[in-house]
C-alpha cells in the first residue's frame, strides 16, 4: 500500500470511490466530477490536505482534512477497507505537524458506520449542531424597550465579544475573530451588532444577521445534513452552508441571556422588515446551554447532526 497526497489525476478516482462507498447510506447524494474539481482547482486549494491510498497502482481509498481540524471519513472501495486506518493516521499526523490541537468530524446521525469508526478511533461525540427555524408570524410579542441599546459592532468591540462566551467560539485570537466578523467574504461588516445593555454601556451581547436572497431558504435544505451554517456563532472559520435569514446571538451564560436574545431577535426582525425574508434560520451547539435553551423555547427544531472530536 502506498499513501500519498493529491495529484492532478485523482479527481475522478475520488468521485468513484465516494459514490461506491457511500451509495447505501441514507440520503446519499452522488458526488460529481465538477464538484470535486471546483474544490481542487480553487486558488486556495492545498494538495497536501488530501491523502490517497494506492494498491497495484490504483487509487482505492482517500481521506481529507482542513486546517480547522475537520477531517473526512476514510472512504474505501469494497475490499480495501484495510486502508482506512493508515489514511486516518496520515491526516492526524499532518494536523499535528500543523500544530492543530484537535481533529473533528461531522456526519449525519443516521450514518452509523461513520459514527462507529470515529468512536472506535479515539473520537468522542461532544455536541450536536441543532438547526432551527422560526416564521416571523411566530415571533414572541416584542418588548417596549427601545433598540438604541443595539448598535453596529466595531473592531474595538471584538475583545469583548471574545470574552462573552469563549467556550462557544471556534477562534481564540482577537485578530482572527475580527477578520471573521469584519472581512468575511460572505456577509458584510454591517451585518454584525452589539447589545450595550440598558444604559448603553459595555457590550453584553452580539448579533449576526445574514440577509442575501441568493442564499438558500431555511425550509428548502436538508437540516440533518452535516452543514455548519454561515454566521452562526460557533462555526467561525469552518466551511459553511449559506442560509438566507440566519439569526445568531452571543451572550454571557447568565440569567440575562434570554432577555438579551429577545431584544436582539426583535431588532433583527425590524432590520429585515423591508426584505422578502419571512423566516429566521438558526444553528446552535448543544453544549452552549444558555443559547440552546433560548432557541429551544422560541424556535422550531428542524434537525441536527453530531460532531466528533479527538484531541491531538
Amino acid at each position: 500500500m502506498k499513501i500519498r497526497t493529491y495529484g492532478p489525476r485523482d479527481d475522478g478516482a475520488q468521485v468513484g470511490i465516494y459514490n461506491e462507498a457511500a451509495a447505501t447510506l441514507p440520503k446519499f447524494k452522488a458526488a460529481t466530477l465538477d464538484e470535486v474539481r471546483r474544490r481542487t482547482h480553487a486558488a486556495d486549494f492545498d494538495p497536501t490536505t488530501r491523502y490517497y491510498a494506492e494498491e497495484n497502482g490504483e487509487v482505492v481509498a482517500y481521506c481529507t482534512f482542513q486546517n480547522t481540524g475537520r477531517i473526512s471519513y476514510p472512504w474505501c472501495r469494497a475490499g480495501f477497507e484495510h486502508c482506512a486506518e493508515p489514511l486516518l493516521e496520515a491526516v492526524i499526523s499532518a494536523l499535528q505537524v500543523r500544530k492543530a490541537h484537535r481533529a473533528f468530524a461531522a456526519y449525519r446521525t443516521d450514518w452509523a458506520p461513520q459514527r462507529e469508526f470515529f468512536l472506535k478511533h479515539g473520537f468522542q461525540a461532544v455536541r450536536e449542531m441543532i438547526n432551527y427555524v422560526m416564521d416571523f408570524a411566530e415571533m414572541p410579542t416584542p418588548s417596549a424597550r427601545v433598540s438604541n441599546q443595539i448598535t453596529p459592532l466595531t473592531p474595538a468591540d471584538v475583545p469583548a465579544v471574545l470574552a462573552l462566551a469563549p467556550e462557544v467560539l471556534r477562534v481564540r485570537i482577537v485578530a482572527q475573530l475580527e477578520e471573521y466578523l469584519f472581512r468575511n467574504p460572505y456577509f458584510p461588516a454591517d451585518a454584525v451588532f452589539a447589545h450595550r445593555g440598558r444604559t448603553g454601556g459595555p457590550l453584553v451581547g452580539a448579533l449576526i444577521i445574514v440577509s442575501n436572497p441568493a442564499y438558500a431558504h431555511p425550509k428548502q435544505v436538508d437540516s440533518a445534513m452535516p452543514c455548519f451554517r454561515l454566521g452562526a456563532f460557533g462555526t467561525e472559520g469552518f466551511t459553511t452552508k449559506r442560509i438566507n435569514g440566519l439569526f445568531s446571538f452571543l451572550a454571557a451564560p447568565d440569567q440575562n441571556a434570554g432577555q438579551l436574545a429577545l431584544d436582539l431577535l426583535n431588532f433583527a426582525a425590524m432590520r429585515l422588515d423591508d426584505t422578502d425574508i419571512a423566516s429566521f434560520a438558526a444553528q446552535v451547539p448543544s453544549d452552549a446551554a444558555p443559547l440552546a435553551r433560548f432557541y429551544k423555547q422560541y424556535f422550531r427544531k428542524q434537525g441536527s447532526f453530531p460532531v466528533f472530536e479527538r484531541f491531538l
